[in-house]
């Protein structure tokens, strides 16, 4: 459990860089197109990453449940509140680099 949480820390630090980097985005849109693109690319680089270490922690669960059955219900509802936070996070950058792209 203890490895899923340093996991899901990463993961809300690569949703929140990817926030950061869209606001620069929106920034500099009209200011410097180039620059504005560039760091549209680096928010989906974030988001991209992001969704690399929720497959991992995914495989740390499916590796647990194969070892030892079941997750235990403490862990369950740890991945279950981080889950839901980390997918409306990462919907809400989404959102930003639609916008983004009209």
């Amino acid at each position: 459990m203890e490895d899923i949480e340093k996991i899901s820390d990463k993961i809300e630090y690569e949703i929140d860089g990817a926030e950061d980097y869209m606001q620069c985005a929106f920034y500099f849109k009209e200011r410097r197109p180039r620059l504005g693109d560039a760091l549209y690319k680096i928010a989906n680089n974030k988001i991209n990453d992001m969704n690399l270490l929720h497959a991992e922690v995914a495989a740390m669960i499916e590796d647990y449940k194969k070892e030892h059955g079941d997750a235990p219900e403490a862990m369950k509802i740890l991945y279950n509140i981080m889950h839901r936070k980390h997918i409306a996070n990462a919907a809400s950058v989404k959102g930003m680099m639609s916008l983004y792209k009209e």
